[in-house]
């Protein structure tokens, strides 16, 4: 059975630079998508902030955020905000296949995750100045790749 999320919601999550505050996001993500009914969305979900969630605690020294809302049809949308307005390349407007770290590089590989794994993807700055980027992933029921078990 697949929920209809009506009407929409938004949950942001304000997350201390503290190595524990990944993991204590990702299980307010779970329990917001089993709340809704939209557990069949977890682990995909699970795995974009994730890889949101640990670029932005790596990448800046301050706070960050975890932003999750409902997007149509039946899906949801996962932002992370952080205060560094640097977008990575990974997530630049050129979104050419070649723009991937190379092959034995030990990091750099969660954004293309990202990029493969969800259904859109974008990042934008948030204010002026030094006020901070947004990179959102969305994922939705029955996407190709989730159908195929891959």
């Amino acid at each position: 059975m697949n929920a209809t999320v009506s009407p929409h919601w938004t949950y942001s999550l304000q997350l201390p630079h503290d190595p524990r505050a990944p993991g204590i996001a990702r299980a307010t993500l779970r329990a917001v998508l089993a709340s809704y009914g939209l557990g069949e969305l977890t682990p995909t979900a699970e795995l974009l902030a994730g890889e949101l969630l640990s670029n932005a605690h790596c990448h800046t020294a301050g706070p960050y955020a975890l932003r999750l809302r409902s997007a149509s049809p039946e899906g949801i949308r996962v932002s992370v905000w952080d205060s560094d307005p640097q977008i990575p390349s990974a997530f630049a407007e050129d979104r050419v296949a070649g723009n991937r770290p190379p092959d034995m590089a030990e990091d750099g590989r969660g954004l293309h995750l990202v990029r493969a794994c969800a259904d859109s993807w974008g990042a934008y700055p948030v204010g002026t100045g030094r006020a901070g980027k947004l990179l959102w992933a969305e994922v939705t029921p029955g996407s190709p790749w989730r159908q195929s078990g891959t």
